[in-house]
């Protein structure tokens, strides 16, 4: 056992790939077309993807939203593990990025479970609460524009259900959260972010140092 999470050499990681990962063919196509796009580094790391798939296993999932979709490979992820009457609202804003993970996600076969809202995603949850969609999902991704995650988190915990799940990204941010000296929008808005679900008795929490950080809090 170890009481700090493992340094991750490329080395090691090439084998945690080689030994745990299971990613269809369509998942890979998808993230290496993704590497050749502009702003690729938005891309989840494949084994975040495939233990958010397990996850929704987990969980029984049936409704989720995601929040930031960028190319779909995060949705693509969720969709194939949900059952067949599944269903991800999944939130972005930009036509041209999404319109790559439509492809993908055709040729996988859950286009039909992945119900695309190109709005602002405040918007979108907005619209679900007042259709009275309250406590009616069951996970929640949240990756897009970090100084509004607060916002979305506030949704997503009316949103779902008790025992339900949100999934939070980045919220380590490179490192810069323990960076006194940076004072940027979106690294006070994680760092606030974070002391708040430390904090939130609403949920119960555990961060993760998974890729850029990934905050899971279970909705009480």
């Amino acid at each position: 056992m170890s009481n700090r999470p493992i340094r991750l050499t490329d080395a090691l990681h090439d084998y945690l790939l080689d030994v745990s990962l299971r990613e269809s063919d369509v998942q890979k196509r998808l993230r290496a077309e993704t590497s050749g796009i502009r702003g690729a580094r938005m891309q989840i790391s494949p084994e975040q993807g495939q233990f958010m798939g397990l996850l929704i296993e987990l969980i029984g999932a049936r409704r989720t939203i995601e929040v930031g979709t960028y190319t779909g490979y995060s949705a693509l992820s969720v969709a194939l593990a949900l059952p067949e009457n599944g269903k991800v609202v999944a939130c972005d804003i930009s036509e041209e990025w999404t319109s790559v993970g439509r492809r993908y996600w055709k040729e996988a076969g859950v286009e039909h479970k992945i119900d695309l809202r190109l709005a602002p995603a405040t918007e979108t949850l907005d619209g679900l609460l007042k259709d009275g969609q309250t406590g009616q999902f069951d996970f929640m991704f949240i990756d897009a524009d970090k100084d509004s995650y607060d916002a979305y988190y506030e949704r997503g915990l009316k949103l779902l259900r008790v025992g339900g799940l949100i999934a939070i990204d980045n919220v380590l941010w490179g490192g810069s959260v323990i960076d006194k000296a940076d004072r940027t929008k979106d690294t006070r808005a994680i760092r606030a972010l974070n002391k708040k679900i430390r904090n939130d008795e609403r949920v119960s929490v555990s961060m993760l140092a998974m890729g850029d950080g990934l905050t899971l809090a279970r909705k009480r």
